[in-house]
């Protein structure tokens, strides 16, 4: 019997921790493959565009931005043209697609000065300013990372900037080097915005910022990092690229990518930053970030000994393809689009297309062929920019619904057979099919080096819409000089014009979540009411005492902001362990004629009171003082540090219950006392306390 009792043991301990096991291993299975949430991103690429919405009306509008080569970089544009192929250095194309303007900087918006801003490769300045607009499109005050395990993944491939000078000048001295290394582009974020997870510069050629994106989403997934800025950059500082694939018979006569067209013969180069802020999804719906998209899989490899150092090789990018896949937990089938590398090469595009069709053409349903396109075809191949460009392009497509057509495409290639798998050339816009279940795009990158990416998003769940409202709301807009708030006005003017349809309390939502400078103005509309330069003081919070209660308050703050949900309830569960009977949530959710009732007034004031503290403390909004009138006291204390929840949520029962035992006529008074008179009739866990009453 002994045996058998002791074997039963060892059975129930066996069993338990198999039990243990197997949810250990479905914890690391899943987080190995939890959603990544975009909870911001900001580009800047050919044809001006200057942010996701632009590039958005551009690939609608069907039109590329394409232009003659830039004015401003010291290139002899004339010189370096020759129309024959033959000619040695020279190119036989002076079109690309620019970013016209990398040369413009306010080094002093970063604190750095003329001097090495001079000395700084134009890629890190754009990714300086890329990085803080990726930050506020989040919704999340630059200065507020600092500190933070937020990660910087960026793929730059360019490094040509200092070889343009023969010899450096003595006041560049020391600056030139850490102004153009690869590794500082990156570091350069992090040392400015506070960061202090991992700064990596990726360069895999044109699949960097696809790779950057991988890393990041897996940095994020084992924890490494608690949110990750991703992309890449393209600028040229020289036309050498130009020069040395002319030789090669690689550009397109015309300057234009015809991507996946019967008449394609060769790609154009193009330049383009682009960000992304990435959160896992459970913390960014958790924290009440908006939510772009959502990344369900990626995956690396590498061409390996393939029939060429540089040539493409179709069954690895099959291979890829399907890694993503395993990754994203998906089949081919739950796929409507793939944002491809098309670079409009004669090798390139059939050995990708074919890659395409072997795998997401087979097996879907007859009536939804997978949609391919490439945004080369409106902007160039942007290079270390390419991926990430198609990324924007594909979350802009998901939220409008549609389908961009790929230009100069006169008919699909016949150097592939189309009817081997259900893939279809995006020739005109399509509207984006709905189906039972969200829309899903892929996006692929494929480096000359030989390392491919791909990665597959997901529209977001949709969220409430909050009530749309036409009533004016202040907006505040602020920088760090008069002449840079009066460009930050007229640029919100001209939005506000440009876009009458958008919510009032949306625009006022954002730019109240952007960092805050000196110099600030406040727009009723587009009217300045007020503009000026703040003064030295600091910030304080008044909580306020009994009286400012109204029904229905916190309720639409509860449903809408996690953080303030999580505080509150939070608060009313402390509430309610000296409450008695009747839940707090009921004053708040049920039964609110009680909200007049002293007991329940001053208890769920105190609870408001802490969850509005948390929710501006999540935006980055800390008081430099806390100040408290009545029942605010308590709160102002609580927040401060000096009580814990449980102590003060005792403390404010005790009070509201004293205080609702008393007759209700009659005037208030104050009675003063020592600590030693009151100690003794307080309990050990509260040091001290005032009470409010009525004068006998």
């Amino acid at each position: 019997m002994a045996n058998e009792a002791k074997l039963r043991e060892y059975l129930k301990k066996a069993i338990a921790d198999t039990r243990q096991a197997q949810h250990e291993l479905q914890e690391v299975q899943g987080a190995a493959s939890e959603p990544i949430a975009v909870i911001g991103m900001a580009c800047r690429f050919p044809g001006g565009v200057t942010d996701p919405e632009g590039l958005w009306r551009l690939v609608a509008d069907g039109r590329d931005g394409m232009t003659d080569f830039p004015v401003n970089r010291g290139w002899d544009n004339e010189g370096i043209y020759d129309p024959n192929p033959e000619a040695v250095g020279t190119t036989y194309v002076r079109t690309g697609g620019f970013l016209h303007d990398a040369d413009a900087f306010d080094p002093e918006f970063f604190g750095i000065s003329p001097r090495e801003a001079t000395a700084m490769d134009p890629q890190h300045r754009l990714l300086l300013e890329t990085a803080w607009e990726t930050l506020e499109d989040a919704g999340i005050a630059p200065q507020s990372l600092h500190g933070s395990k937020t990660g910087v993944y960026t793929g730059v491939m360019y490094h040509d900037y200092s070889s343009r000078v023969s010899e450096v000048p003595a006041a560049l001295e020391g600056l030139i080097g850490p102004g153009n290394a690869g590794s500082i582009a990156s570091g350069r974020i992090s040392y400015t915005l506070g960061l202090e997870g991992p700064a990596v510069t990726i360069d895999t050629a044109c699949s960097s910022s696809l790779v950057a994106t991988h890393l990041a989403v897996q940095a994020l997934r084992t924890g490494e990092v608690s949110y990750a800025l991703s992309g890449g950059i393209a600028v040229m500082a020289t036309p050498e690229t130009f020069v040395e694939f002319s030789r090669q018979r690689g550009l397109a006569a015309d300057g234009r990518c015809k991507a996946f067209s019967g008449d394609a013969d060769g790609t154009i180069w193009g330049e383009g930053v682009g960000l992304l802020m990435l959160e896992r999804l459970s913390d960014a719906v958790r924290n009440g970030h908006t939510v772009h998209a959502v990344i369900r899989g990626s995956a690396v490899n590498q061409d390996g000994a393939s029939n060429g150092l540089t040539a493409p090789n179709g069954p690895s990018q099959e291979r890829v393809i399907q890694s993503a896949l395993k990754n994203a937990r998906l089949s081919v089938s739950d796929v409507d689009v793939v944002e491809a590398h098309g670079t409009g090469t004669t090798l390139g595009d059939p050995i990708e297309a074919q890659a395409l069709l072997a795998t997401y053409g087979q097996g879907r349903p007859a009536n939804r062929p997978l949609h391919l396109g490439s945004l080369k075809s409106n902007i160039g191949h942007t290079q270390a920019a390419a991926g990430v460009g198609g990324i924007i392009k594909m979350i802009m497509a998901m939220r409008h619904g549609t389908l961009p057509r790929t230009l100069h495409v006169s008919q699909p290639t016949p150097h592939v057979d189309w009817t081997t798998g259900a893939v279809t050339l995006l020739t005109e816009n399509q509207p984006w099919p709905d189906t039972d279940r969200p829309r899903r795009a892929a996006v692929s990158s494929f480096g000359i080096s030989g390392t491919n990416a791909h990665l597959i998003l997901e529209q977001p769940t949709p969220t409430p819409a909050t009530p749309a409202t036409t009533e004016p709301i202040p907006y505040p807009v602020s920088a760090k000089t008069p002449q840079a708030l009066q460009a930050q006005i007229t640029a919100l003017q001209h939005h506000l014009t440009e876009h009458p349809e958008l919510a009032p309390a949306d625009i006022a939502h954002t730019l109240n979540h952007r960092t805050q400078f000196d110099h600030r103005a406040l727009l009723l509309g587009t009217e300045v009411l007020a503009s000026g330069t703040i003064g030295t003081g600091g910030l304080a919070f008044l909580f306020t005492g009994q009286g400012s209660q109204r029904t229905g308050m916190g309720q639409e703050l509860h449903a809408t902001y996690p953080v303030f949900r999580e505080a509150l309830e939070a608060a009313i569960d402390a509430v309610d362990a000296h409450l008695g009977d009747q839940s707090l949530r009921t004053v708040f959710f049920g039964e609110t004629s009680l909200l007049d009732r002293t007991l329940y007034t001053q208890t769920a004031l105190f609870a408001l009171e802490t969850a509005l503290y948390r929710l501006y403390e999540s935006w980055g909004i800390t008081p430099d003082h806390l100040v408290g009138h009545s029942i605010g006291e308590i709160t102002a204390a609580h927040v401060a540090g000096i009580l814990t929840l449980p102590d003060a949520a005792k403390l404010v029962t005790a009070r509201a219950t004293l205080m609702d035992a008393l007759p209700h006529t009659g005037t208030m008074t104050a009675i003063e006392a020592t600590e030693e008179e009151i100690t003794p009739h307080l309990d050990d866990t509260v040091g001290i306390a005032a009470v409010n009453g009525p004068r006998s």
